[in-house]
């Protein structure tokens, strides 16, 4: 089911935004942060299956909107990486998640102190990179070539639309510049554990169940464990 759940603003005050739930009121709560941008796309289905898996194994789950996806009405231009950050924190804490699974870029997101499983975590460099590559390649085949370097220096003052997203030029900053690693206290689950092939490099949005069957599993055991 759909709830609503009040999301911290920049200003200070709180918003409302969507969630996806799965709840029974069970002692095991987990929170789940799906990746960013395109991919966000990719995984829509695959991460509503890992959820209803880890119900049918008795675990309440919770996928929050956050300000400026899917169904939220923050302006996307606006959002950054420390205030997404804050929502995840805000949203943990409402929900009384005691552990995460976040997906490729939403692992960024996650608060060091939280036990957490980070699937495929991505570079936000590259993440940034690779958009600029799908813009730089739609605008030779349209007929109006662009460079990346262009685009880039550009993005910095005035922000920029990339695979249909307005990202802000905080934002965009953030990404060329922000270091990730992983913190001691998460899981980091790699392709390979899944087999097959990412739903991230496959040309069509696709649902995997034996990969969701695996990434479940995975984290109904790291539950088990803390």
């Amino acid at each position: 089911m759909y709830v609503t759940w009040p999301c911290p603003l920049p200003d200070g005050t709180s918003g409302e935004e969507m969630a996806l739930c799965f709840e029974q009121r069970r002692s095991r709560r987990l929170l789940v942060i799906p990746p960013l941008f395109d991919e966000a796309n990719k995984f829509r289905h695959q991460l509503s299956e890992i959820m209803r898996r880890l119900d049918e194994g008795g675990v309440d789950c919770f996928l929050p909107d956050l300000p400026g996806c899917n169904e939220s009405m923050a302006p996307l231009q606006a959002q950054t990486l420390s205030g997404w950050r804050q929502a995840v924190g805000a949203a943990a804490a409402h929900f009384g998640a005691a552990h995460v699974l976040a997906v490729r870029s939403g692992c960024w997101l996650v608060p060091d102190d939280v036990p957490a499983a980070l699937y495929a975590p991505a570079k936000p460099a590259q993440v940034l990179r690779n958009m600029l590559r799908a813009r730089v390649l739609a605008a030779k085949e349209a007929g109006h070539p662009e460079t990346a370097e262009a685009l880039l220096d550009d993005a910095r003052s005035n922000g920029i639309v990339l695979a249909g997203w307005q990202l802000g030029a905080e934002l965009v900053g953030e990404l060329e510049t922000a270091v990730y690693d992983p913190s001691p206290r998460h899981r980091v689950v790699e392709q390979a554990e899944l087999g097959g092939r990412p739903l991230w490099l496959r040309a069509e949005n696709d649902f995997d169940a034996a990969q969701a069957e695996t990434l479940a599993a995975i984290m109904m055991a790291e539950m088990a464990d803390r």
